[in-house]
């Protein structure tokens, strides 16, 4: 197997290729230019495919082949989008874009064809109430989930596969508490829990997931600052494969909160460790052994070992990358 590391730079318009050794070493492949300041990537279900969300104007997603043996990038077609995107996923079948525009306050759906290129004109654009921040299907693709951080609120829709229509559910939002700036949401592997990003507050929040109605049941919410940061600022946050760890960024002190999840969904602290300057991006490895984190402020890329049976994270290296590093994804290839 060989797992690869794709980083988007914001600032040098590039994405960063590298490899991923199974002792944690990286080694840079390329650098991959796009046409403007790149931010939220997402990889197709059947990783063949990434998508880079371009926020410098003309507002686009660049769509690019994933070489099945190496991981190295081609690029497709760069196609429109309706709006600024601060954050990309795909359906679970791989044939719709769906985006949440910060700036913008809406949604959208665009069709992905075959051939792994996104559709020049949107499906739906949905205003939301404001700064949508993402925006992802449920495991069973039924159900479609927005957070919005102005509006305090997580969207609940329908979402049909078969026209990649969404449909309010009802109730068709659940709040969050005043002021919290619900940011990212990540499912648990069973499928029972989600897990919130709370910017603002600099929270977490828990939620059981009702798979038969679609629905989102708050359960608690856990501070992932440590003590004396009086601004929280969380951005990302991931879930290992297996579900046992949670890992929570947080911009203003440079940490990452660690948690542990029990079979109830709760989330037992393990700390805090420090990592590069303004770490908005993360991203896990599919073994679940690695952690990498991105600073915004140092251009770098630190790896953490995993400690299967407490969580901790042990740095491993560190790699520099482009300027401006904001998102980190990793695909495991044959």
């Amino acid at each position: 197997m060989t797992t690869v590391v794709y980083v988007s730079n914001a600032d040098s318009a590039e994405i960063a290729v590298l490899r991923l050794g199974a002792d944690g070493t990286l080694r840079p492949v390329r650098r991959v230019r796009v046409g403007g300041a790149v931010m939220p990537l997402a990889v197709s279900p059947d990783r063949r495919y990434l998508y880079a969300s371009l926020r410098s104007r003309p507002y686009a997603v660049a769509c690019f082949g994933i070489d099945s043996g190496t991981g190295d990038l081609t690029e497709l077609a760069t196609v429109p989008l309706p709006d600024n995107m601060a954050y990309l996923s795909t359906d679970r079948t791989g044939r719709y874009l769906l985006a949440a525009s910060y700036t913008g306050s809406v949604i959208s759906m665009n069709a992905i064809a075959g051939s792994g290129i996104v559709a020049s004109e949107p499906i739906e654009v949905l205003a939301t109430p404001p700064h949508a921040h993402s925006i992802v299907t449920d495991p069973s693709n039924r159900y479609l989930f927005a957070a919005v951080l102005g509006g305090d609120a997580i969207l609940q829709y329908l979402f049909d596969p078969a026209t990649g229509l969404p449909t309010p559910n009802v109730p068709a939002f659940v709040s969050t508490k005043p002021g919290a700036g619900p940011r990212h949401l990540v499912f648990h592997p069973d499928g029972r829990f989600v897990f919130a990003a709370n910017e603002l507050d600099g929270t977490v929040g828990s939620y059981e997931f009702d798979s038969g109605t679609g629905n989102l049941l708050p359960m608690d919410t856990y501070s992932a600052v440590p003590e004396g940061c009086s601004e929280p600022w969380v951005a990302e946050l991931r879930l290992t494969p297996d579900g046992r760890y949670l890992y929570v960024s947080e911009r203003r002190s440079s940490t990452i909160a660690g948690f542990r999840v029990d079979g109830t969904g709760a989330l037992s602290p393990l700390g805090h460790t420090a990592t590069q300057a303004c770490p908005r991006g993360m991203g896990i490895d599919p073994s679940g052994r690695y952690l990498l984190a991105a600073g915004q402020e140092s251009d770098a890329l630190t790896v953490y070992a995993i400690d299967p049976d407490t969580g901790a994270l042990t740095p491993r290296g560190e790699q520099a990358v482009g300027r401006n590093p904001n998102w980190v994804e990793l695909v495991e290839l044959p």
